[in-house]
């Protein structure tokens, strides 16, 4: 099994999952559910006019944190923000509900992947997988 496939096989069975940039100095985290693998890379998506995309594109050192029972997955990396129309159309494939309303409300979707990730899946006190993504 791939990084790419172990990240989203995690990130699948926790189903929220949290995004955690700075806002400055300050550490921010906030849930996220859609997350949408292509070609070797997993794509996450959210405004661009919302807080954690301005974060995440003034500093892109980010990482994902995901829970699922007692364990948890730490996947971090550098947020690389795509315009691709090939991306775009998988988003609204996965979640088209969520694109209607950015359509409807004139806002739009950004979409980043991690370079250069790393990941990580623990129990309380144990390392369980490390890798690459």
């Amino acid at each position: 099994m791939t990084g790419v496939e172990k990240v989203c096989e995690f990130l699948g069975k926790a189903k929220v999952f949290y995004v955690l940039t700075t806002d400055g100095d300050q550490p921010k985290g906030r849930p996220f559910g859609l997350f949408v693998p292509i070609d070797g890379k997993v794509y996450f998506g959210c405004g661009t006019f919302k807080n954690v995309y301005k974060q995440l594109t003034a500093n892109p050192k980010i990482e994902i944190l995901a829970l699922d029972g007692i364990d948890f997955m730490r996947y971090d990396g550098i947020a690389t923000v795509v315009k691709d129309e090939t991306v775009a159309r998988k988003f609204r494939e996965a979640s088209p509900g969520i694109m209607e309303m950015y359509d409807k409300n004139g806002w739009e979707m950004g979409m980043f992947y991690l370079e250069n990730g790393h990941a990580e899946i623990r129990a309380m006190m144990d390392l369980k997988d490390e890798f690459d993504v």
